[in-house]
């Protein structure tokens, strides 16, 4: 029906009896505290003051509404403490699980741009492969890559599709031609590995295709196969999520059909509402979905003819 504005120029002038104070009370201008109160008595239809020349003094119906405005007025001061209170209480460690591939590429600048918001929370960022019991408190939020997850009184959403190909660098596609059978797709050396949790699922893809002898090199970890990859030495399966994101990887074949792959991010249900999950869920979903939405570069296929 009213601005809040209005309400608190109302309740200045009822104290003060005039603009002017009102107007210093409210850091505004004399004005601007005079156009308030007319206001809201524009919009309840009523007169709350008289105007005189030694200043502002309360009608009948002004009298009748001050008491239930200073309610209003108080019951604001309590939504701001509580808000403040809530935001002071968002500190401390939240411990994040999720695939190292991840950890290496697209949390990085997120992580750097929570810290800058909220410098109080402390990230622990556990890339153990095996997944972790969220139930059992043995990680905050998780950051998977599923069809889907499975696991009592998970809570979350499903950020975007996150299905797995082949991708290998530009450099390598420059001096390669494009694989377009199975056969092709032998004669190319694999770099394998990535971690175990990552290892499993990129084995059964090339077991499915029978390429499981054509890994030429052996990581222990994602970021060494990564930057095998980058480094040109030969192709790799990698999570499209953030492969179609990075402008020096370039897509070999197409997502096998049927692959329901996407990207999760999850907390158990207990946990949702403690202030320093809460604010870190919240930011990596609104980061992550932005992504998301955002339209991976066009950028040219360099393969050798």
């Amino acid at each position: 029906m009213f601005d809040w504005d209005d309400l608190r120029a109302f309740l200045a002038v009822a104290d003060s009896g005039s603009t002017l104070a009102a107007g210093r009370a409210l850091r505004v201008s004399q004005t601007t505290a005079a156009r308030r109160v007319a206001a809201l008595e524009a919009a309840l239809g009523l007169t709350l003051f008289e105007r005189r020349q030694a200043g502002y003094s309360l009608t009948p119906d002004g009298e009748a509404l001050v008491a239930a405005a200073r309610g209003v007025d108080s019951a604001a001061a309590a939504f701001a403490d509580a808000a403040a209170s809530l935001s002071r209480e968002a500190h401390g460690t939240v411990r994040l699980t999720t695939l190292e591939i991840y950890s290496a590429t697209i949390l990085p600048p997120i992580l750097r741009e929570l810290h800058e918001a909220h410098p109080q929370i402390l990230i622990e960022l556990d890339t153990v492969e095996e997944p972790r019991d969220l139930g059992a408190g043995a990680a905050d939020i998780a950051l998977r890559n599923s069809v889907s997850p499975t696991g009592g009184g998970l809570v979350g959403r499903r950020i975007a599709p996150d299905t797995w190909t082949l991708y290998c660098s530009r450099g390598y596609a420059a001096r390669h031609p494009q694989p377009h059978t199975r056969e092709d797709l032998r004669t190319h050396p694999f770099i394998g590995g990535g971690g175990e949790g990552l290892w499993r699922r990129y084995r059964a893809w090339l077991r499915r295709l029978g390429l499981e002898e054509a890994v030429a090199m052996q990581h222990d970890t994602a970021t060494g196969m990564l930057a095998s990859v980058r480094a040109g030495f030969g192709i790799a399966v990698l999570p499209s999520f953030f492969a179609e994101r990075d402008p020096e990887l370039v897509r070999c074949v197409e997502p096998m059909a049927g692959d329901l792959t996407a990207l999760w991010l999850l907390t158990h249900e207990r946990l949702r509402q403690v202030p320093r999950v809460r604010v870190v869920m919240d930011f990596l979903a609104e980061r992550l979905t932005r992504m998301a939405r955002e339209t991976a570069p066009e950028r040219p296929y360099p393969w050798a003819a």
